[in-house]
């Protein structure tokens, strides 16, 4: 995971101050891209460890097209809702922080957050009232027109950004098929690069990795493109000690191949082998 580290030093050598909506502040880079080979490994960071199964859950969670922070907490915990009280999970934040302003309830066991993510893959509202699931259609492309220049998820609703919890960070992605593989290119406009991007980078590739399997595909290039990639000024002690620390070899990332369609997934489908990481490294979260 060089290219991970490699950002994160382009943005200490060559990054601005700029004000940010959380007051923390940030040092900040315009235009950024990485691309990672799938069949060369997960690219899970090793240089800390990373929490895989919230990657996982939240992942799953955004397939399942749900926007209620409580049902990921259930995905996560594998527990019902009686259960999960109190438990938190990488959206209770935002939930908290900006969902009572949406005029949505915050409680142990309701915690909407508005037509995030979830809602847009799969239940994006267009102008004529209907709802369409842009991840079904993008299945559909690659296994049925699989040159087409338009296989494209997007999640900025222009309509509904003032709906969300939170807007959209990773805004756009398209597929990319040639020579039996399955590649994919993320637009990322805002990227928190000590917390958020290792969860985005193993997001995605495993989404790449999953809709090859159903598609009957192999693995090509996750690329990541990005708009504006900062670290956090209280995350710079974070960041110096990671760049300190020597990558390990990429893990292996199994998938349980009897799953053909995409709403079948389920935690246990998923296995990682040969993660060597270092210790982890703690930072808070700007909300």
């Amino acid at each position: 995971m060089k290219q991970y580290l490699d950002l994160l030093q382009h943005i200490l050598d060559n990054g601005i101050k700029k004000e940010d909506r959380t007051g923390t502040g940030t040092t900040s880079v315009f235009g950024y891209q990485m691309r990672f080979d799938l069949s060369e490994g997960f690219p899970l960071v090793t240089t800390k460890k990373t929490h895989l199964k919230a990657i996982i859950s939240e992942l799953l969670w955004f397939i399942e097209g749900s926007t209620d922070e409580r049902r990921l907490a259930e995905i996560h915990y594998g527990q019902c809702r009686e259960d999960i009280i109190g438990k938190k999970t990488v959206w209770t934040a935002n939930a908290d922080a900006q969902g009572k302003d949406l005029g949505y309830t915050n409680t142990d066991t309701i915690k909407e957050l508005g037509p995030v993510y979830g809602s847009q893959w799969r239940s994006w509202i267009g102008a004529d009232g209907k709802a369409h699931d842009q991840l079904e259609t993008v299945i559909e492309q690659i296994k049925n027109n699989p040159d087409s220049r338009r296989i494209i998820l997007n999640a900025w609703n222009v309509a509904e950004i003032d709906n969300m919890a939170l807007p959209p960070c990773h805004t756009f992605f398209q597929f990319y098929v040639a020579n039996g593989k399955l590649s994919c290119q993320l637009y990322q406009r805002s990227a928190d690069v000590f917390l958020g991007v290792p969860f985005n980078i193993a997001s995605y590739a495993l989404l790449t990795m999953m809709i090859a399997q159903v598609c009957d595909l192999e693995v090509g290039d996750f690329v990541h493109t990005f708009g504006d990639a900062h670290i956090y000024s209280n995350h710079m002690e974070q960041v110096n000690l990671q760049l300190s620390r020597t990558p390990h070899k990429k893990p292996t990332m199994k998938i349980n191949p009897d799953i053909k369609d995409i709403n079948d997934f389920k935690m246990e489908d998923f296995e990682l082998v040969d993660y060597i990481c270092d210790e982890p490294i703690k930072a808070q979260m700007a909300v």
